[in-house]
């Protein structure tokens, strides 16, 4: 099942052997390579998706409103997640503008790693809140010192909270959500 990102469309389900929406008539095929698959959340300037890459999964988040400011912090996110490079911070892979059927007004876009996982703030909920060890602590405090250590060397997340890190299945945190990053 291919996705149509259009927030107008009336019906965003389609197959997957379709290049347009077969309700509104934009590409589903964006950028030629990223097939929306499913959705993943929503925050208040962005929805996200899951995308494959001829297989290979990735996030899409797309911004939902387009004004110059919110724009703009959303290029700005684009370019600090492309000049970080640290385990810790997912990689972006592209930024590009598209244009949905009969429409003027770019609908702006990024493509970055998807991290297999759950954030901080889900997985503390799933165990009931209880305590972490101190080992594990000391551990989770290190990882996030280094990850810090880099981002603070040219900028400042400045939304640095449970559910804006990730945990992976092999242990090791990432730092997400780049969106207001100076």
């Amino acid at each position: 099942m291919s996705l149509c990102i259009n927030p107008n469309c009336q019906n965003t389900d389609n197959p997957d052997n379709l290049l347009r929406c077969q309700s509104c008539g934009s590409e589903l095929l964006l950028e030629g390579c990223y097939r929306v698959i499913r959705p993943i959340g929503q925050g208040g300037f962005a929805k996200t998706f899951e995308v494959s890459d001829r297989g290979k999964l990735k996030i899409l988040k797309v911004l939902t409103l387009n004004q110059t400011k919110v724009v703009s912090l959303f290029q700005q996110e684009a370019e600090v997640l492309k000049r970080l490079n640290h385990p810790g911070i997912p990689n972006a892979e592209e930024y590009f503008q598209f244009f949905l059927q009969n429409s003027q007004e770019p609908v702006h876009c990024l493509v970055m790693d998807k991290i297999d996982g759950e954030n901080l703030h889900e997985w503390l909920e799933k165990r009931g809140h209880r305590p972490i060890s101190e080992k594990q602590a000391v551990l989770w405090l290190t990882q996030l010192a280094n990850i810090l250590h880099e981002v603070q060397q040219q900028f400042f997340h400045r939304d640095i909270k449970p559910s804006n890190i990730m945990l992976t299945a092999d242990g090791q945190l990432v730092l997400i959500d780049f969106g207001i990053a100076r």
